[in-house]
């Protein structure tokens, strides 16, 4: 594979990780939008980023996007940027951005399962992370 591309910070990478599975359905709802959010505002892995940036990344990651060969430099980029350790970090966050519409399209998980692939996560570890997120997102 002869993808060109960038190098982006970590920061960057979660955040891209997070917007290609919003986008892979064509369609960012309200509520991965305001996960993507959340999650940057809270979680510790975020402390040094400055949240002003989430939409010039987000708009960044949306361009490489519609490039012919955009998911595959934005996968490459992803995988670049972070450290083996924040793998199942970058899994679990796309994961939550895919629970947060309460219903996974197939796209969402054909995704995932590219994600899981390139981060060589092992069956086991997606599986707790998935379950995770459905016990978090569970309703009444």
């Amino acid at each position: 594979m002869n993808v060109q591309t960038t190098v982006i910070s970590v920061e960057d990478a979660l955040i891209y990780g997070m917007v290609t599975l919003a986008a892979v359905d064509r369609v960012m709802t309200d509520r991965e939008l305001r996960t993507i959010g959340d999650v940057v505002r809270t979680l510790p892995v975020f402390r040094d980023f400055d949240a002003e940036r989430v939409v010039p990344t987000a708009e960044a990651c949306g361009t490489i996007l519609r490039r012919s060969d955009g998911l595959d430099a934005v996968l490459e980029m992803i995988a670049e940027a972070l450290p083996e350790r924040l793998y199942e970090t970058a899994y679990a966050l796309a994961v939550e951005v895919a629970a947060a519409d309460l219903f996974v399209e197939q796209e969402e998980l054909r995704f995932l399962q590219i994600l899981r692939d390139r981060l060589n996560l092992d069956k086991l570890t997606a599986a707790a992370i998935e379950r995770a997120a459905r016990a978090r997102f569970r309703r009444l």
